[in-house]
């Protein structure tokens, strides 16, 4: 009886939360009042609304979906302004409303997600993009559609693709705009690529604002350009970008999603609009076949007819978004009354400081169960209209996926895909779902015809329009002018190097405007890592003449393909080896002459060993045993050997005798030939291994790397290390030697040497190049023209071209 009382009491005790809690488990309320928040006459609002309300209305009509309770959605304009969404969203935030469909606008998302952390009211956005908008910050924000950082990873897989480096950013200066060109940033930097130009325009521009800012667009140097703005007045900058002229050959244009949804709602497009976008390419999120997509499409003129009275439009990806939102947000309802929730608010303490005022904020209440429906929003799982739906960690939907598209005539043709599976791929996504990541079958794209008409790849990149000229620094040498020199009275340059930039510059299918400019004083022959080094100062654009392609260089600048091959080699002083009666003496040593004698007599005593006892050849007084042993030895060096071997081991003997025979022979022939037929010239250096064991000083020419190598990669001290500016200090330090203050060799590229040994016979490279390295045209980093020269100077090696030089010294 006892325990019965004890029931009663707790039962009275808790009533609110029986009647409460355990009440809504078996009895849900009749309705559930939600929001939306949309711009009713923009290009994605008027499809969102009446995706919305059909969404709203299927839901109601099965009772199954949250158990017999129905959603009441009340639809508020936000009318293009970020201040009547925020205005509505506090109206919102007045009622019993536990969910917000929208913001549409990024900006207002930014603004709304703040009041939705207090009040613990999940926003569920279908337009809004902004890929900052998934931080921490913003716990309450459930994009329900994809965010721009992956639209922009697949505009830089494309600008990868198509081998570009550089490209302009064409966007609106807002949260939606700046955040997603950020975005983009981030994702061409991983792939060693850049935004060269930014073009930020106002959030609301006329013809004039954005005429300056193509205007400025067209003076720079990349023709690479990324559009990211709004769809109600994307069209305009098209349309006065091709008023500029800026729709031809060689511009490559790429929208984001904005074009593609212009597509989807808007068609068909008015002719004049459609002239301005031939050979763009856009982006569209990707939504799979399905019946269930096959079935709303077919409802979509019905429905629109029905509930709206602006006439006919598309649907675009993100009519089915919009639609999708409410069914995931209606599954998290009926998960959130599965799990005990139950709809109830309470005031705001920090609010209620403010009642009394004008503003009446303290109407506003804090939705109790607002976390628990926020979890069951981010744990939903369903396939809808845009194929499965379900989220990652992070909250953002899993599956990216993007067609990219190309524009041709009155219509668009899709090239390939991207998803962050499979990358770029001409297969559909859903397909390569099915099996492992390959990324070898990816990077792939149909082709694509570009503005002006072509399929022919663009360039990317034309000098810039804005009246300079590339500053072109060239070293004054004061030695083997040859190669460079400067006309003495002008800026005007001639020389080896000279000839083969004008000559690889004519090939060039476009014009380059440049400035020759003198580097050195004319005194002293110029450093060319110093010449590289101001080009990353912005002294210089470019860089020409006789500079070697170095590794540290190398850090620094972009070079072309080399146009010579020059390593480091030795040159030093020779003597020459006049032939006498005693040549034929100096094919051996006297060591291998030595040698050899001894054999012949050691030969000659084992075959008499061997043979004496059983051959007669080899017997008979001891007189005429010894001159038959050295007649035999002797005579096998011409295979003339009278004398028989009857033994085995005599005859084993013979063989391998004739054949060490057989070799001296030879060598011997071949270097007896060598001295009487070629100069013999002769050098106490070696080589390079000569000069690093003795202490001798070397010379060097000024201005050359050969210092730092000698020095920091051999280990030379520098003290021995004696600089000479002309051919003319090189004879005279070489003839001086070291005992009369000169050098006991030059250490200089092959380039320099050969054309100093053309008039100084005394001279000659001994030992082997112990470098590898060429000259090259200098640019700086990521210059498009470093490729283009390239391609240029291997088309001057072509045998036959007009242009060709040669590649010798």
């Amino acid at each position: 009886m006892r325990l019965v009382w004890v029931l009663v009491f707790v039962f009275l005790n808790n009533g609110c939360f029986l009647d409460g809690v355990g009440t809504n488990i078996s009895r849900r309320p009749d309705f559930v009042s939600i929001g939306s928040i949309v711009a009713f006459d923009s290009v994605i609002g008027k499809v969102a609304k009446v995706a919305i309300e059909a969404a709203v209305e299927d839901v109601n009509s099965n009772p199954v979906v949250i158990g017999g309770t129905k959603l009441q959605l009340t639809m508020l304009n936000a009318n293009y302004s970020g201040f009547l969404a925020i205005v509505e969203a506090l109206q919102f935030m007045e009622t019993d409303t536990v969910a917000i469909i929208g913001p549409q606008s990024s900006v207002t998302a930014h603004v709304i997600s703040h009041i939705a952390n207090e009040l613990q009211v999940p926003l569920l956005s279908f337009a809004a993009t902004d890929p900052t908008l998934s931080s921490l910050q913003f716990p309450f924000f459930v994009r329900t559609t994809q965010d721009d950082s992956f639209q922009m990873a697949a505009i830089a897989e494309m600008i990868e693709y198509y081998e570009w480096r550089e490209v302009i950013a064409i966007y609106v200066d807002d949260d939606h705009g700046r955040n997603g060109i950020a975005a983009l940033a981030d994702q061409l930097a991983m792939k060693h690529c850049e935004i060269s130009y930014k073009a930020p325009l106002i959030p609301q521009p006329n013809r004039a604002d954005i005429t300056d800012a193509l205007v400025k667009v067209a003076l720079t140097e990349s023709r690479v350009l990324v559009v990211h703005v709004y769809p109600a007045w994307g069209l305009d900058v098209l349309a006065v970008a091709h008023y500029l002229g800026m729709m031809g050959n060689g511009y490559v244009w790429i929208a984001t999603d904005w074009l593609s949804t212009v597509l989807d709602t808007e068609s068909p497009l008015p002719s004049g609009a459609l002239e301005n976008i031939q050979g763009l390419i856009t982006l569209r999120m990707y939504t799979p076949d399905s019946e269930l997509k096959r079935n709303f499409v077919s409802r979509w003129k019905t429905l629109m007819s029905n509930q709206t009275a602006d006439g006919h439009f598309g649907l675009s990806t993100y009519g089915l978004y919009a639609y999708d939102t409410v069914w995931m947000l209606a599954h998290a309802i009926d998960a959130f009354f599965d799990k005990g929730g139950y709809i109830s608010f309470s005031n705001d303490s920090r609010l209620s400081e403010l009642a009394g005022r004008n503003l009446h904020l303290d109407a506003m209440s804090i939705f109790d169960g607002g976390k628990l429906l926020l979890d069951c929003i981010l744990q939903v799982n369903l396939t809808g209209l845009t194929g499965p739906i379900s989220f990652t960690t992070d909250k953002s939907l899993i599956l990216p996926t993007y067609e990219v598209i190309n524009v041709i005539g009155t219509g668009v043709r899709t090239i390939g895909y991207w998803s962050n599976y499979s990358r770029l791929s001409v297969v559909v996504p859903e397909t390569l779902y099915q099996k492992p990541p390959n990324r070898s079958s990816s990077n792939q794209l149909h082709a694509v015809i570009w503005p002006g008409q072509t399929t022919e790849k663009p360039r990317g990149w034309v000098f810039p329009n804005n009246g300079k000229r590339l500053r072109i620094g060239v070293p004054n040498r004061v030695s083997y002018r040859e190669f460079i020199a400067n006309v003495p009275g002008t800026n005007m340059f001639k020389g080896y190097c000279i000839d083969v930039f004008t000559a690889a510059l004519n090939l060039l299918p476009y014009a380059v405007p440049y400035t020759l400019i003198p580097f050195g004083d004319g005194i002293n022959n110029p450093s060319g890592t110093e010449l590289v080094r101001l080009m990353t100062t912005g002294v210089y654009d470019a860089a020409i003449g006789d500079i070697a392609i170095i590794t540290n260089r190398t850090r620094m600048v972009d070079f072309t393909q080399p146009y010579i091959e020059s390593g480091l080699v030795v040159v030093a002083p020779v003597r020459k080896l006049n032939s006498h009666a005693w040549a034929f003496l100096r094919p051996f040593t006297p060591k291998m002459w030595c040698v050899t004698g001894v054999f012949f007599l050691l030969v000659g005593a084992i075959v008499w060993v061997l043979e004496h006892r059983i051959n007669d050849d080899f017997r008979g007084p001891p007189r005429k045993q010894v001159v038959t042993t050295l007649w035999f030895s002797f005579s096998a060096l011409f295979f003339s050997h009278r004398e028989n071997t009857v033994s085995t081991l005599g005859r084993l003997v013979v063989i391998i005798w004739l054949f060490v025979v057989l070799i001296i022979n030879s060598s011997y022939t071949a270097s007896l030939t060598s001295i009487l037929t070629v100069q013999q010239l002769s050098s106490p250096i070696k080589g390079i291994e000569s000069l690093i064991t003795s202490n001798d000083p070397i010379g060097y020419q000024t201005g050359s790397f050969a210092r730092n190598y000698l020095s920091d990669e051999l280990g030379i001290h520098a003290s021995r290390l004696v600089p000479l500016n002309s051919p003319e200090d090189y004879a005279k330090a070489l003839e001086d030697g070291p005992k009369k203050g000169g050098v006991a060799a030059v250490v200089d590229e092959r380039a320099y040497i050969e054309l100093f040994l053309s008039s100084r016979c005394e001279f000659s490279i001994v030992g082997q190049e112990f470098t590898k390295s060429g000259w090259g045209f200098a640019f700086l980093r990521d210059s498009p023209l470093a490729v283009d020269m390239s391609t240029a100077i291997l088309n001057c090696q072509r045998p036959g071209n007009s242009n060709g030089y040669t590649t010798s010294g």
